[in-house]
């Protein structure tokens, strides 16, 4: 490679690239048999880790279930993941601190449904600062969505947020 693509490195804005400042969080999406105990196996091989679980959805049939996890250290899931039994995949997706608002989460997916966006799902993250509570957003463009909620003066998760202490719960 030449000495401009180091030139272009160092001057890329750095809320456009991913690591734990980018705006973006990663879930992993765990394939599991539908069987008593096998997500309770997941969160013990993952909390006995020293992994702290910021949340957790759980998408079942009668076969198999989906459990959506994400963590305080991606890094170290992946690893972990990767050594396991458990077969996974990542996906990015948007953390949004809610609004001190009487309907934040109209505040949320409003500017996103008047853009087309389509929110695919959303869950809860056990986070909380300065009294707000955020909610993890997976849509179909994500650099879109998140240009619009920023502009909507919302704020957007970094890893790096998640990784910090929360306030007491």
């Amino acid at each position: 490679m030449s000495g401009r693509f180091d030139d272009d490195a160092a001057t890329m804005d750095p809320g456009t690239m991913r690591g734990r400042d980018w705006p973006c969080l990663r879930q992993f999406c765990v394939f599991m048999e539908n069987r008593v105990g096998r997500l309770n196996d997941l969160l013990r091989h993952l909390e006995r880790n020293d992994l702290r679980i910021l949340a957790l959805s759980v998408v079942d049939t009668v076969d198999f279930a989906v459990a959506r996890v994400m963590v305080d250290a991606t890094d170290l899931a992946r690893e972990i993941l990767t050594l396991s039994d458990f077969q996974f995949l990542e996906t990015d997706l948007l953390g949004v601190e809610l609004p001190c608002d009487p309907q934040p989460f109209i505040g949320v997916f409003r500017p996103l449904v008047t853009a087309e966006i389509n929110i695919n799902y959303v869950y809860p993250l056990l986070y909380r600062r300065r009294g707000l509570g955020a909610v993890a957003v997976h849509v179909d463009n994500i650099d879109q969505a998140g240009d619009i909620l920023r502009d909507q003066g919302l704020r957007l998760l970094t890893e790096g947020d998640l990784a910090d202490d929360d306030e007491a719960l």
